[in-house]
């Protein structure tokens, strides 16, 4: 082929022939068989084949040609928008088609817009039918499926034409899976399933192929995750392999620290903390994932571990998303170390130059110990004298490489830095062991003494007016409200309430409540005032985007109003009302939706308000929506699950943990090149949770 084509593949990860049969199909299309017109359903995609009555262009609003073809049990219209004298001229009176596409209802009856066709001589028996499902690949710009179609089928030939087995040549696969693990599972060998998914028979059933339960694709799913856990696995390994400093904490900082808190830590708190202390002590680096509920206590966790390496005489930074986060962690650990005279310090983007300067100065010449700060920590300019310990608040909101440039920050004299995740979002265990294989795993499920759960009801739009009432009821009893709202501006798309438009509205209705606004756009610093004077009482009712979704701690507001929440994950949601109830008042969410709410955003909405546990939330918005937004896999090893869905071949998981020790144990070489069939280069980062 030529270079053009052969960049083009690139982007679908094809360097060589073997590549191609792992360009799986998204979906496949039954051309099989012609059906008779008069049969058709709308949304159906149907082959059919009729003779043209009549081809005409027509102006309706814009220049398009209409073919109608009918077939003796109906008629249909062919309709295109893009289209050529030429073409106009082939599709003419009595002239035979077979045509394919997505069948829907238009202002004659039922059409096909843009069909796939070509003409037939005279009958169906004159020109073969499809012998197997057509699968639809990923696309990219410059190959078109036809073209993709007949490389992989080329690549398909030369599999079933040879009779080597081995690595090396042409479209040879070798099967990199032990025997003895594939032979319990009773699924088909490598070849079987590839030649199965890309070529399935006229007989093979769609809804079956469509759910990815075939034998074939449960072959490949279980390759594919196999693959992802070793590399993780491996790089675990490559980590832990790496010098860091033990952190013994001679100063007794953290007990120090522990002591002189106003409050005693839960169980899983002291157990969580007693995991990582083990960890730290160690002179090997820790990747340990800290992950809880919203207001289960993970900072004070991560302000121990903190405490340990600069007791040690070492340097911690902590790294959160957003600036509001940043500064409350800032604040937070400030107060706690205050008392045993050890300097926090804040490094944000927002910061004045002088202010700024300073601060590079005293953490280069290691007079500040503990540094907090955005994604500003790993920029370049920013040396450490001596980072021991890296804390990153909700992981996945960072990419792999920022997590990467700051770990490399603290490799001094050969050692890295030891490594803290935090995450708010509970991730059920067979997922979190699969998808987070390179790290060990801290569970905080637990409570703080006091916390009740947050009661949530769900409302439509039209009691509006109720809820504006409560909220002025609420203020009058001393209780602080947000009012959450998805958007800064009006759409003209989504017919969201905006943030400004909302708190204009709120101010009208209730003008004896004092109100503050805060959304991503105003500045800094104006956020920061009305962050501050909602947090001390001088704003009741705070309007605000999801900005406040990430760990802003008011302990007076009790009651929380989420607009639109039908448009929101649950994950989102849950988060978003853990800000309430966060001190002695227990807490209330009001839902507001407006209808019609679609079968998913009932279902979430109805979770919502039974559910209070963080890990059964996100088992069920692993069901409702699958893996991606709930890990924010983008950021993870897991970004490019081709075949493999974490939720429906969940049941394969135990497998594939067996699998993977016995191949670490016995068949290391097969390692490698199976990482590379389904990952390529993904693994670079490995340095980095």
């Amino acid at each position: 082929m030529g270079a053009a084509l052969a960049e083009r593949l690139q982007r679908l990860g094809v360097s060589q022939v073997q590549d191609l049969l792992f360009v799986l199909p998204l979906r496949y299309e039954d051309r099989t068989q012609v059906r008779h017109i008069g049969a058709l359903r709308a949304g159906e995609r149907a082959a059919v084949e009729g003779e043209i009555q009549l081809t005409e262009v027509v102006y309706r609003r814009r220049r398009q040609l209409l073919t109608r073809i009918a077939d003796g049990s109906g008629f249909l219209t062919l309709r295109f928008f893009h289209f050529s004298g030429a073409q106009q001229a082939a599709l003419s009176r009595g002239t035979r088609l077979r045509c394919f596409g997505e069948v829907r209802r238009g202002p004659l009856g039922l059409e096909i817009v843009h069909p796939e066709y070509r003409r037939v001589i005279e009958s169906a028996a004159a020109e073969p039918l499809e012998e197997t499902l057509t699968p639809i690949y990923p696309g990219t710009e410059g190959v078109a499926q036809g073209r993709l179609r007949a490389l992989i089928a080329q690549a398909l030939r030369e599999l079933e034409s040879t009779e080597r087995a081995g690595p090396e040549g042409g479209a040879c696969v070798h099967d990199w899976i032990p025997r003895e693990v594939l032979a319990p599972l009773g699924l088909p060998s490598l070849r079987e399933a590839l030649a199965y998914v890309h070529r399935p028979p006229r007989e093979a059933r769609l809804d079956e192929l469509a759910a990815g339960r075939h034998p074939a694709q449960r072959r490949l799913a279980f390759e594919e995750l196999l693959a992802h856990h070793l590399s993780l696995k491996l790089l675990k390994r490559t980590v832990q392999s790496d010098p860091a400093w033990p952190l013994e904490d001679p100063a007794r900082l953290a007990s120090r620290l522990l002591e002189g808190l106003p409050f005693g830590l839960t169980g899983a708190q002291r157990r969580a903390l007693r995991e990582i202390e083990t960890d730290l002590l160690a002179s090997r680096p820790m990747v340990r994932l800290l992950q809880g509920d919203v207001g289960c206590g993970k900072t004070v966790v991560a302000a121990a571990a903190a405490a340990r390496a600069a007791g040690t005489g070492l340097q911690v930074a902590l790294m959160a998303p957003t600036e509001l986060l940043a500064e409350q962690h800032f604040r937070s650990l400030s107060e706690w170390f205050r008392p045993l005279d050890v300097p926090v310090a804040l490094l944000s983007g927002s910061q004045p130059a002088r202010t700024r300067r300073s601060a590079l100065e005293t953490i280069a010449a290691g007079e500040i110990r503990i540094v907090v700060g955005t994604h500003a920590l790993f920029q370049q300019g920013i040396e450490f004298h001596a980072l021991a310990l890296v804390i990153v608040d909700e992981q996945h909101r960072f990419g792999v490489q920022q997590r990467l440039a700051l770990t490399e920050k603290g490799r001094k004299s050969g050692r890295f830095p030891h490594q803290l995740i935090m995450t708010a979002t509970p991730i059920p265990r067979t997922l979190a062991m699969t998808a987070y294989a390179d790290l060990d795993i801290s569970v905080i499920d637990e409570l703080p003494p006091g916390r009740t759960p947050v009661r949530t009801v769900v409302v439509p739009e039209q009691r509006r007016q109720e809820v504006v009432q409560r909220i002025l009821d609420a203020c009058r009893g001393g209780t602080q409200v947000y009012w959450v709202c998805p958007l800064i501006d009006e759409s003209e798309e989504l017919r969201y309430q905006a943030a400004e438009e909302t708190a204009a509205a709120l101010a009208a209705a209730l003008p004896e409540v004092r109100l503050g606004l805060v959304h991503g756009r105003l500045p800094t610093t104006q956020k920061e005032q009305t962050m501050a004077a909602f947090k001390s009482g001088k704003i009741q009712l705070l309007v605000a985007t999801t900005v406040i979704e990430v760990g802003v701690d008011v302990p007076r507001a009790a009651l929380m109003v989420i607009e639109n929440a039908e448009r929101m994950g649950l994950a989102q949601l849950h988060q978003l009302r853990g800000r309430v109830g966060r001190g002695t008042d227990a807490g209330s969410c009001v839902l507001l939706y407006r209808a019609p709410l679609s079968e998913l955003a009932r279902e979430r909405l109805k979770v919502l308000r039974e559910v209070n546990d963080g890990f059964e939330i996100a088992r069920h918005d692993l069901e409702l929506r699958g893996p991606g937004e709930l890990l924010g896999t983008r950021q993870t090893g897991l970004a490019q699950l081709r075949v493999a869905d974490l939720v429906r071949d969940a049941d394969l998981l135990p497998r594939v943990h067996a699998a993977a020790e016995l191949m670490l144990a016995t068949h290391p070489d097969s390692i490698p090149p199976l990482a590379a069939r389904w990952i390529g280069s993904g693994e670079r980062y490995g340095r980095v949770g």
